[in-house]
This record gives C-alpha cells, structure tokens and sequence, in this order.
C-alpha cells in the first residue's frame, strides 16, 4: 500500500513530505485510513534526536484515531468502517508473563512501538500516524467507543492512557488525594481522569497563573510550589503525586507532600533526575516510581471510561503543514493543551 506522510529526514531538518510503503495486510492485520493523529512532546523528542536511537527517515505519531478500510482474512474485530483507534504499541511477542497479563507495554521480548520501531516478522522500520494509511494487527487496533468525538479524542492514546495507567494502578478514586505536577498536555489529562474517577485534585504548579484553567478542568484547588508556606502546609497531604514534567528538576520539594505509603510516579522526564536524599523515603515509607503507557486492555478501558464520562482532551487542530510551527510552539508550552493533526489536510503526491 502506498501512502504519503510526513518525516524528520535528519535531527536538523524541518518535517517533509515523505512518499512510502505500507505492508500488504497479513492475515490478522488491519488497515486504517487516519483522520486525526496528536502530535506528542515525544514526536519532537524523537526526530530531533533528543533521545538515542532515531531511525531516519522517522515518520512520528502515535495518537491516531481513524476508519477501517480493509481486514486480513482471520481479523475477526473489526471490520470495514469502524471507527478505531492505534496507541503507542503496535506489536508485542504475545507469550510472554507480561503479554499474557495484557501488560504488553512490558514484554519481556521488547514491545514495537508504533514509529521508530522494529516490525517483528521483517525487521523493516515502523512508521507512524503523521500519514493517511497504518497497517497493524488487529490485537493491537482499539476501537472508538460511541459518542466519543474523533476529532479530539487522538491524544488519549498516549496522554491519556500514560496517566490514566498509574491513577489505576495506585487506585485513585473517591477518598484519595491526588496532586499534578505541571498542567501541560499530560498534566491537563492527570486532572481530568482523576477528577472523574472521584478523586480530590491538587495541581501543584510553580506560580498561580493557571489556577482558572486547572479549576474548570475539574482540579480542586492549585498549590504553588515556590510558596513555601503553602507547601509547608500541604506536608502528607497526598496519597499519589503523578509527575507530569517532561524536562529535568528538582523532586526534593514534593517528598514531603507524600503522605506514609504514598507515591510520587513520574510520567513526563526520560533521564537523569537531580540528586534526592533518602531521609523523606525512609521516614515516610514513601515511594518514587515511574509509569509508562498502559497494556491494550487497559487502554481500551480508559477510552470506554473516556467516553461514559464524556471525558476528552482540550485540543487545538491544525494542518500538517503547521506541524513545525507546532513543534516550536510545543517547545513554548504554547498550546492549551494537545495538537491534533487533521489529516485530510494531506493530500496529493508526496516528494520519495
């Protein structure tokens, strides 16, 4: 199948238009026409070779949400037409302890991801949803459950899903409280699925410039982290912190807020963290941790809770020729609070 995109040729070069080859369907395959993919801090990351391993030419995405438009001939899931969704993996080796837990994003093998990755038969490199056309097998293909807006519901497949994991795995719910750091495109999902699984709301950001946009996001009040009354104040007030920033700093300010048996889960920063002392852990039983993305099943779960509670992030749609302009002002922090790509922007022959 022959698809146009858009790539990263190189870490200096702007994204391009990019001509390629999808696979022919295998028998559990499914091929999906893309109608919306998000654009992630990840992408950026990724192409710019800020994190080791970039494979050019690099096709990013993996936020896509789109239509079916043909199935292998053992796909049994979904069928032309349906409206569907692809995360962050595409492929995993399905045998393992982890992937029979449907922990796939944990597979003892090595999970494909859904660009910059390795197809598991042929090796060939994967392409993302900054494209018209993917091809994945059908475990890995979710489906889009009913009512849940398609234009803006791209980036729970990665924001969404990367905080929804630990909020379930640490039992966020009614009675527990809840702090976020940073109210970015991941910060802004934290709020909204802890506030909707019943959770008291804490977004706890360096100034109160965001107080109105973290309160009708369904936060409960905002604590300012340069305020060392406030945050003296606030001490074992929060049985999980999720850890939102995506850039290096200081996680010795947030210990104390820990309360016994509580848990800061970092969700945002890939790499080094700055020297912490170890008194607040030992003392408070306190417990830093870190989280990716979530297993298929857990995934599709968070989009049917998604939809029940009519939950979806704040986007702001653009055309895959702004896709640069995008990246700088991701850089910023100018965007309240997801790109989402449309991708019928996309059209016509693409420069090989």
């Amino acid at each position: 199948m022959k698809t146009t995109g858009y790539a990263a040729l190189n870490a200096e070069t702007p994204l391009a238009p990019y001509s390629f080859d999808r696979r022919e369907l295998r028998s559990d395959d499914v091929a999906i026409e893309i109608l919306y993919c998000g654009v992630c801090h990840s992408d950026l990351h990724q192409t710019r070779s800020d994190w080791p391993g970039t494979i050019y030419p690099c096709v990013p995405g993996h936020e896509i949400v789109g239509r079916v438009i043909e199935v292998g001939g053992d796909v049994t899931r979904h069928k032309v037409g349906d409206a569907v969704a692809v995360g962050c993996l595409v492929d995993s080796c399905g045998h393992c302890d982890q992937c029979l837990a449907h922990e796939e994003q944990m597979c003892r093998e090595g999970v494909t991801l859904t660009y910059n990755g390795r197809d598991r038969i042929t090796g060939d490199v994967t392409y993302g949803g900054y494209s018209k056309h993917v091809v994945v097998r059908e475990e890995f293909v979710l489906s889009i459950p009913e009512g849940l807006d398609l234009a803006r519901a791209a980036p729970l497949l990665c924001a969404g899903i990367t905080t929804y994991s630990p909020l379930r795995t640490w039992n966020a719910g009614p009675g527990s409280r809840v702090g976020v750091i940073g109210l970015g495109g991941l910060g802004h999902m934290a709020v909204k699925l802890a506030a909707g699984l019943g959770a008291d709301v804490t977004v706890i950001s360096r100034s109160d410039a965001k107080t109105a946009d973290a309160l009708a996001l369904g936060a409960d009040r905002v604590l300012v982290s340069t305020d060392a009354e406030a945050m003296a104040a606030a001490a074992n007030a929060f049985d999980l912190i999720i850890d939102t920033v995506p850039v290096r700093h200081d996680l010795r300010p947030y210990m104390p807020l820990l309360d016994i048996d509580a848990t800061l889960v970092i969700v945002g920063q890939l790499g080094l963290v700055d020297e912490i002392s170890t008194l607040p852990l030992l003392m408070g039983r306190r417990r830093i941790s870190g989280s990716p993305v979530g297993g298929i099943a857990e995934t599709q779960e968070m989009l049917n809770f998604c939809a029940k509670k009519n939950i979806l992030p704040e986007c702001e749609m653009i055309a895959i020729q702004e896709i640069n302009g995008a990246f700088e002002r991701m850089e910023k922090a100018d965007v309240r609070y997801r790109f989402v790509i449309d991708m019928a922007t996309l059209e016509g022959p693409a420069a090989a």
